[in-house]
């Protein structure tokens, strides 16, 4: 029997050329897209759960606008390393029990490399421990709450300031006119809005005064005369509202129509174009606290490039873009950054590496500065309070304290 020193010199060469071409070929781009879920020669494929026929459609319909425009401005300009961006879109009706369906559709079926933008602290929540424990990216979801971004886990990134911090800020800038002394709260029964209940006791408490009316709603409630008439018996002179944008403008009208004249304060859930809008002048003097600015297209403060931008969106959906279309259009920004980072053979771990040390600045939209690290997986923390007058959302503070 020939040992290996033994065989011919052509035989081993033939040998070593078989061996270098089997190295060569499972390190090709193809065979290592072939590997990696969600990247193929070509494509690059995220997925995201958004509410296309629920309450939650307000936001849903321009952050996905945003998420869409940004795809198709890279993919135009020849995509990420040669490779398209693809997203696909599930529904969820604002129901977690179906978003959860949903998301297992985009992982371990549709076999999406990221979920991004999802819309709604409850979807979020139940959604993304099944995408993170399949070792997909978890990333930027349209909610507000803690649990997105801590504990720090390696494939889950935000960057929407929480609903805690945001309700802390606003409150306590609110107390400190001493206009306020007897707050109440109308809130959603779930996780978004326990969040703002939790930390408006917290500063009534902080403040020694009392919180003189707590009620609640489940999620897609339409109806609020029982709610409403608690506060208005209450004599409260202040309503925090942790509720989302159809269910403001229902609680908000019912209650001035019962005679309150207090004042309200609500948060980014609250901050939507389409609340003066539906709730017309039921709405004046309706404050919320927010990241964005709003965004109106006759502005005359507007730069070029966000009356451009926004002409733009305009023709590409036949709609106004406003905060949830930036900031979808921001999300997929900041991970075609770390995409273009993570080089020619993206993975989970590299593209998360990548994130950890994206800088997304100040911009033309009104963004906050993105920056992230090893043990910040939130983007922002960055809140200031704005007020409707006149049918319009105009920022009516500085940049907040948050604790």
């Amino acid at each position: 029997m020939k040992t290996p020193s033994s065989l011919p010199h052509a035989a081993l060469s033939r040998r070593a050329f078989s061996a270098l071409a089997l190295a060569t070929t499972l390190l090709s781009p193809l065979a290592f897209a072939q590997e990696v879920q969600g990247i193929s020669k070509d494509e690059i494929l995220l997925g995201s759960v958004q509410d296309l026929s629920g309450p939650l459609v307000a936001v849903s319909k321009p952050l996905m606008g945003g998420m869409t425009m940004r795809i198709e401005e890279i993919n135009a300009a020849g995509g990420i390393h040669g490779r398209k961006l693809k997203l696909l879109i599930e529904d969820s009706s604002f129901d977690p029990k179906k978003a959860i369906v949903a998301v297992q559709k985009l992982v371990s079926s549709d076999k999406v490399f990221a979920v991004v933008g999802s819309a709604g602290t409850g979807i979020a929540l139940a959604t993304a421990p099944l995408v993170v424990d399949k070792g997909v990216l978890h990333l930027f979801p349209a909610a507000a709450a803690r649990e997105v971004f801590e504990p720090v886990h390696k494939y889950k990134f935000a960057m929407l300031t929480p609903y805690d911090t945001e309700t802390r800020a606003g409150l306590e800038y609110l107390l400190a006119t001493g206009k306020y002394k007897r707050v109440g709260i109308l809130y959603q029964d779930e996780a978004f809005g326990l969040d703002v209940l939790r930390a408006t006791e917290a500063v009534l408490k902080e403040n020694k005064l009392p919180l003189v009316e707590k009620t609640s709603y489940k999620r897609g409630a339409t109806d609020f005369s029982s709610q409403v008439q608690r506060l208005k018996e209450a004599n409260v002179d202040l309503v925090v509202l942790g509720a989302a944008v159809r269910e403001t403008v229902g609680a908000v009208t019912a209650l001035r129509q019962l005679g309150y004249t207090g004042d309200f304060m609500g948060t980014q859930g609250t901050f939507h174009k389409d609340v003066p809008k539906m709730g017309g002048a039921a709405m004046e003097g309706l404050m919320s606290v927010s990241g964005y600015p709003m965004m109106y297209r006759d502005d005359p403060k507007n730069s070029k490039e966000l009356n451009a931008w926004m002409d733009a969106y305009r023709k590409r959906f036949d709609g106004d873009a406003d905060q949830y279309s930036a900031t979808g259009y921001i999300a997929i920004g900041m991970l075609a950054q770390a995409l273009q980072k993570a080089g020619p053979q993206p993975t989970a771990d590299s593209v998360a590496a990548a994130l950890e040390g994206v800088n997304y600045p100040h911009g033309f939209l009104g963004n906050p500065d993105y920056v992230f690290g090893p043990n910040k997986h939130l983007g922002a923390a960055t809140v200031r309070m704005s007020q409707v007058r006149n049918g319009r959302w105009v920022v009516s503070s500085d940049y907040l304290q948050l604790k």
